[in-house]
């Protein structure tokens, strides 16, 4: 989902500079003019773009400072802006040394020109595992340091179902149950949910049924796996929920997402596949709900949504690299880890830190690192952004009888082929 904002990132950018050299506000202006000229003469100060965790940035920072002796200037700016910006920025000379940035964004970003190259901090052997270390690496090249970990989660509301589901066939159970039936369309049911017309979504269907997105670990964009017979099979499953089970507004890719949560939240809907970032939502509507793993798919495999989370990052423009380093060893280390998921919650990368969390009793982070054993990792390549077009419309056009599974899936395959080809990849 991220790669779609990297395909409209140039043009984010240029319209982002363009508003800003309209803006009035030049005491803004000289105050980046100054970060600027801090950061091309090197000197005493680290800016560090840190998104939705700069709070936490700056409760603890003042020990990195002193231990350094430099000044961190954090900006809280919307982490996809500041990326998207960075092509811009950096030759400007306005570009941040540290930024916070999902995933999915480093290997095309490091692909790029726009990061430096990082390393993991010195005596962090077994911190993290291969996974945590995958998600950060480009064409053998490491682009930065991993900070959270996310993946999909199941939320089932503990007033509405006893048992925890453990199982498809337990959420099957469910759709049949008649205290779910949707009342405007007599004959479906809405007792489980999830946005399947949403690739991000579905991935962890057809993943588990076998299929993939590119062949060789996800670096090889001519073997595309989204038709093998696998994927196929988890596109029909899914294809029986669409048909026999749910209301027609489910097929509706953008209006569907808004129907679910509504649902969930009114108690009209006992389980859920949906992301960790629909917790705060559901519990401010007053939801008594609990998190757990997503059941084991009818074929007895695992589900495998996207593996995904945030790392610390370095741009290539900065002119303090080692300083951005020693960020980065501080901000990824055990004791900062704990601190980080203390204050916000985010499910830390490094291993030791995970495993305390793990152990705080909270459902939410267990159910996160749960999943995200089995979760796979999206192809940090620059061909995954055609994938997101490409099969955009996979499982509508099945779910809605336009098409069979076998052709919908054979015809987004072609069209992630032809759009590289264009493309130029």
């Amino acid at each position: 989902m991220n790669w779609k904002k990297l395909a409209v990132g140039v043009t984010s950018a240029m319209t982002a500079l363009a508003l800003f050299g309209c803006t009035d506000n030049g005491q803004q202006k000289d105050a980046q003019s100054q970060s600027a000229a801090s950061n091309s003469e090197g000197g005493n100060t680290l800016v560090v773009s840190a998104g939705a965790v700069a709070d936490y940035v700056k409760e603890n920072i003042g020990d990195f400072e002193k231990a350094n002796n430099v000044k961190v200037e954090i900006q809280d700016a919307d982490m996809f802006e500041k990326l998207d910006a960075l092509s811009l920025d950096g030759p400007a000379g306005t570009a941040a040394d540290v930024y916070i940035a999902p995933y999915d964004r480093i290997g095309s970003l490091g692909s790029q020109g726009q990061l430096a190259e990082a390393k993991m901090p010195e005596g962090s052997e077994g911190n993290y595992d291969e996974k945590d270390a995958k998600q950060v690496t480009y064409d053998g090249k490491q682009y930065g340091v991993p900070a959270v970990i996310e993946s999909l989660v199941m939320f089932y509301n503990k007033d509405l179902i006893d048992k925890v589901p453990a199982t498809f066939q337990d959420l099957e159970a469910i759709g049949k149950d008649k205290r779910f039936e949707y009342k405007d369309e007599p004959g479906t049911n809405v007792g489980f949910l999830t946005k399947w017309t949403d690739f991000y979504y579905a991935y962890g269907l057809l993943a588990g049924y076998g299929g993939y997105v590119f062949g060789e670990n996800g670096t090889n964009p001519e073997d595309i796996g989204l038709n093998t017979k696998g994927a196929v099979e988890g596109i029909e499953y899914a294809t029986g929920w669409f048909k026999n089970v749910w209301p027609k507004g489910m097929q509706d890719v953008k209006a569907s997402e808004d129907f679910m949560k509504k649902s969930f939240s009114e108690g009209k809907t006992a389980v859920m596949i949906g992301g960790p970032w629909e917790a705060a939502g559901f519990k401010e509507a007053g939801v008594n709900y609990g998190v757990a793993k997503i059941p084991t798919l009818p074929n007895g495999k695992a589900y495998q949504p996207f593996a995904g989370g945030k790392g610390w990052v370095i741009s290539s423009y900065s002119k303090n690299k080692e300083l951005a380093q020693k960020f980065l060893d501080w901000v990824s280390s055990e004791e900062q880890q704990d601190k980080l998921y203390n204050k916000l919650g985010e499910v830390p990368a490094n291993l030791k830190a995970r495993e305390k969390a793990m152990k705080s009793g909270d459902e939410l982070t267990k159910a996160v690192i749960d999943v995200y054993k089995d979760a796979q990792v999206m192809p940090n390549i620059g061909q995954m952004a055609e994938v997101w077009v490409g099969a955009e419309n996979m499982m509508f056009d099945a779910a809605s009888g336009n098409k069979s599974a076998q052709q919908t899936a054979d015809d987004a395959v072609k069209a992630i082929k032809e759009n590289i080809k264009q493309k130029g990849y």
